[in-house]
């Protein structure tokens, strides 16, 4: 495998693409999310001196840290005593520090926020709720005044409905901690989470003093094109509607059959399941695969983001991954995570090898009576970031006409360094 060019097989042409995309965004964050609160009147809805705790997921949100400081600092105006408290399931390894350390990867420390943390991971039982589902939320929020819901709105990586990923699903999933996940998605395979996600949803609003909730929906380029501060009462309405945006907004790659796939990052701060299915077309789930394009033949990841901190969950969704990937993995937190997701299929590993040049040399003999030549190959950095991908000549004439499509550069053939790893062209 070594020399820097050697080439065992004849690889395809690559080029640089750029694809087009609505960069609409939001020009100031901070105004906006200051507009959205005053909208809601809630001088006369808070006394001073009342605690408010605040929501913190562990999704890589732009701007999330911003974000819930601007919050946090407006409530204070109003004399509020804010604080933050994780509400993210079982990520961070289920335990209050690791949860403490994930917020800390995403910016959000007591000193960025301007107040305290207060990370628990022992849920308040409320009771049922209908279909004798039980009511678990994290016992921090439950002891103050007021709770705010902060949260991307998006498609859901493992099922489609009204509700996917978002406020409702924070308030019946996140809050509840890692028993409250852990119960809800293993009642998902026989009631749906739709169904979960609604019902628990509507009675935490029942039953827990939430103030307010404010949706985020990104754009393409994972930037933060809409804010909606909601009252309780408009949260489960308005989200819907703030879902249909967001599919509207979100990245997917522009072609419906892919034979390899390589994705060189995967990763919690990527998505839930380290890369997402509505952009990879790759979803293996006991609750079904709702996922039908791109068909994706084969799913190669070459790394695993520090930010993830081990966590490799979804890697079991490659068919190949690298020597460095299986080193980098925490099996405990990939464990937990996948086990409490009720998806082990996702933290399966899968075959390895310590080179770029090992794995798709593999990789080319399982794609059929291909030519390695005219195989179609995309190569992106991550799901999060596919404005410029990596194509193989394969594509060229759907890429001449679709004008939302720019190539960048010349063709040229795949290379590798002297350790057999593959040459990227962003």
């Amino acid at each position: 495998m070594a020399g820097s060019d050697k080439v065992i097989i004849e690889l395809p042409e690559m080029a640089l693409l750029e694809q087009r995309f609505d960069p609409q965004c939001l020009d100031n964050i901070n105004d906006a999310v200051v507009l959205e609160m005053a909208k809601l009147k809630l001088p006369g809805q808070i006394k001073p001196g009342a605690s408010v705790a605040i929501t913190a997921g562990s999704r890589g949100i732009a701007n999330i840290a911003r974000i819930t400081a601007t919050v946090v600092r407006e409530l204070q105006k109003l004399g509020a005593v804010p604080f933050v408290f994780p509400a993210m399931g079982s990520h961070g390894g289920a335990t209050a520090t690791g949860q403490v350390n994930v917020l800390a990867k995403l910016g959000m420390t007591e000193e960025t926020l301007g107040c305290p943390i207060h990370s628990d991971m022992d849920p308040i039982h409320l009771g049922d709720a209908a279909l004798d589902f039980p009511i678990y939320v994290d016992q921090n929020a439950m002891s103050a005044d007021h709770i705010v819901v902060i949260n991307r709105i998006k498609p859901h990586t493992k099922f489609e409905g009204q509700l996917e990923s978002g406020l409702m699903k924070m308030m019946a999933i996140g809050m509840g901690k890692q028993k409250g996940a852990s119960y809800y998605h293993q009642a998902a395979v026989r009631l749906t989470f739709p169904k979960i996600i609604e019902t628990v949803g509507l009675e935490v609003i029942k039953r827990c003093p939430i103030l307010f909730g404010l949706g985020i929906v990104e754009n393409a380029f994972h930037e933060i094109c809409l804010v909606r501060a909601l009252l309780p009462e408009n949260i489960q309405k308005v989200e819907q509607e703030l879902l249909e945006i967001s599919k509207q907004r979100m990245a997917r790659l522009p072609f419906d059959d892919i034979d390899i796939l390589i994705v060189d990052q995967v990763g919690k701060d990527i998505s839930g399941i380290g890369m997402d299915s509505n952009v990879t077309g790759r979803n293996r789930d006991l609750l079904g695969d709702f996922t039908t394009r791109p068909r994706t033949k084969r799913v190669y990841v070459r790394d695993l983001t520090d930010a993830s901190a081990g966590n490799a969950n979804g890697i079991g969704l490659a068919d190949f991954t690298t020597t460095r990937v299986v080193n980098k993995m925490d099996r405990k937190k990939t464990y937990m995570n996948a086990i409490t997701g009720i998806s082990p299929e996702k933290a399966a590993i899968p075959i390895y090898f310590d080179s770029d040049r090992e794995v798709l040399e593999a990789a080319f003999r399982t794609i059929g009576d291909i030519p390695p030549a005219a195989a179609r190959i995309v190569h992106i950095r991550n799901t999060n970031d596919i404005h410029r991908i990596s194509v193989s000549k394969a594509y060229r004439d759907e890429i001449v006409t679709n004008p939302d499509l720019t190539i960048i550069g010349e063709w040229r053939s795949m290379t590798f360094d002297s350790q057999g790893d593959l040459h990227a062209m962003f």
